[in-house]
C-alpha cells in the first residue's frame, strides 16, 4: 500500500510576493528517472520558471532541476521544458484564462504525493510595485501588532 506523504520538495515563494494568486490546480510531470532522484534529493529551483501552453498542451520553462551526481550520461538538461499531466478540459480552461491579459501560470511548489512528483500551478495576476509595497506594510503593521500584543 502506497504511503500518503505530501512532502514539498520546492517551493517558490517569491511567486506569492510578485503575483496575486487566483486559483490553484495539481498536475503531474513529465519526468527522467534521474531528474525524480535529483527532485526527491531536494535539487529542482521554481524561482525562474512559469507555464506556457503550447499546440493543446501545458509545459513548465524555467524549472531548474541539478543533474544527478551518478546519473552520468542519463542527466538530462537542468532548464529544459517539462510537460505538465492535464486533462483536456483543464487545459482548455487554463488556455482561456491565460489569453486574459496580464494572467500567467506561475508554479509554486514541487511535492510528492504517493510517491509520485506533482506540482501546484496557479493562475496568477502581476503584482504593480504599490500593491508589493502595500502588502509588505500590511505584514510589517502585523508584525508590530503582534510584538506589542506579547509583551
Amino acid at each position: 500500500m502506497a504511503k500518503n506523504n505530501n512532502r514539498d520538495l520546492a517551493t517558490n515563494r517569491k511567486a506569492r510576493h510578485d503575483y496575486f494568486i487566483d486559483d490553484t490546480l495539481e498536475a503531474g510531470i513529465a519526468l527522467k528517472g534521474t531528474e525524480v532522484k535529483s527532485i526527491r534529493k531536494g535539487r529542482a529551483n521554481l524561482k525562474e520558471s512559469y507555464g506556457i501552453i503550447i499546440e493543446g498542451e501545458v509545459f513548465v520553462e524555467g524549472m531548474h532541476v541539478s543533474p544527478y551526481e551518478q546519473g552520468n550520461r542519463f542527466n538530462e538538461d537542468p532548464l529544459r521544458k517539462r510537460k505538465l499531466l492535464l486533462h483536456k478540459s483543464e487545459i482548455r480552461k487554463l488556455k482561456r484564462q491565460v489569453d486574459q491579459k496580464g494572467v500567467t501560470l506561475v508554479p509554486l511548489r514541487l511535492y510528492l504525493k504517493n510517491g509520485r512528483v506533482k506540482l501546484e500551478l496557479a493562475i496568477a495576476r502581476g503584482k504593480k510595485l504599490y500593491d508589493k509595497r502595500d502588502a509588505i506594510a500590511k505584514r510589517d503593521s502585523e508584525r508590530r501588532m503582534r510584538q506589542a500584543r506579547d509583551y
